[in-house]
């Protein structure tokens, strides 16, 4: 939130508002939330701020702990490990399923998922690039058909998401469509081993490129007007 901006003033605005925070990086993962602190920036209740972190909380991007308050989510080095071993062991056995099942409606429908990332980029608009680029492994998914597979992996890429949007930088967002792309072209082509390789590599690239370190200098906007 900046200065020449006015303050949003409902629940739903305001967890919009730290969403976007969150996503630029302003509100680092583990900075705590004070709802004092909060409803002084936002000038509204501490009523409305509860509210917005409980919208927050279901979103996964804030951690509501009893008798302490509420925290930007902070999924950990080790929890990401395990999340992207589980990943590849999965999607290494979709791809094969997948490059046997597609149409070509389907790889129109996954152009056009391409196209929305690659605008996501463009628009330096974090969550919205992060959700879309876990999306297009739901979309593989779904184009198989196997119903168990899709709901395991929709658990696992909505962490993924959230994970890639706190520690992923720009680069390797840019990165991960254009791997995303490389894929597609093997699919599409009927070569399996291929595209199995691609995935794999794709989905190590990421785990590895994950920037834990927060960057250097001072934060900014958001976090410090809470600190004031």
């Amino acid at each position: 939130m900046t200065d020449s901006v006015p303050a949003p003033d409902s629940s739903e605005a305001i967890a919009r508002d730290i969403a976007a925070n969150i996503a630029e990086q302003r509100l680092p993962p583990g900075a705590k939330l004070p709802e004092e602190a909060l409803a002084r920036v936002y000038q509204v209740s501490r009523t409305k701020i509860r509210s917005a972190l409980v919208m927050l909380a279901k979103d996964k991007l804030v951690d509501l702990v009893p008798d302490k308050g509420a925290f930007v989510s902070k999924p950990t080095e080790e929890e990401t490990r395990n999340i992207f071993f589980v990943r590849r062991t999965l999607e290494v056995a979709m791809v094969r399923e997948f490059v046997a099942r597609a149409t070509p409606a389907d790889y129109a429908r996954l152009e056009a998922h391409l196209q929305a990332e690659q605008q996501a980029i463009s628009d330096n608009n974090m969550q919205v690039r992060s959700t879309l680029l876990s999306d297009f492994h739901i979309l593989l998914a779904r184009i198989v058909g196997n119903d168990v597979l899709t709901d395991i992996l929709e658990k696992l890429a909505g962490r993924s998401a959230l994970i890639t949007m706190l520690y992923q930088s720009t680069r390797d967002a840019t990165c991960s469509t254009e791997e995303h792309r490389e894929f597609i072209v093997a699919a599409r082509t009927g070569d399996v081993e291929r595209a199995v390789e691609l995935m794999e590599h794709h989905l190590l690239h990421v785990e590895k490129a994950l920037m834990f370190e927060p960057p250097a200098g001072p934060r900014k906007d958001l976090l410090r007007e809470l600190l004031l």
